[in-house]
């Protein structure tokens, strides 16, 4: 792993904050809090997954395209399609 690739640990801890992002919006609900903060809190936890989706496809990215590993990246097209997911856009075959 280089310097500037995020760590897996670092990752799920990102992940279990958005975990608890997630039930706080459901006790939220719970305790009928008012629309508009449901809603706020609803699109910090959507950042919060894109920021951690940007990561991954960024680690991959560099992964990928390292000078050695490049030949045994078959996954050049994993990667268009993984972009291609998360961007719900269409590339084809």
């Amino acid at each position: 792993m280089t310097r500037e690739e995020i760590s897996q640990d670092a990752l799920l801890k990102r992940l279990t904050r958005i975990e608890g992002q997630i039930r706080g919006i459901q006790n939220m609900l719970e305790d009928d809090c008012e629309c508009e903060n449901v809603i706020t809190q609803l699109v910090a936890a959507r950042s919060a997954i894109d920021a951690v989706a940007s990561l991954i496809l960024k680690n991959y990215t560099k992964i990928c395209f390292r000078d050695e590993t490049v030949a045994e990246c078959n996954s050049i097209k994993s990667l268009a399609r993984a972009i291609a997911i998360w961007g719900r856009i269409g590339i084809g075959d």
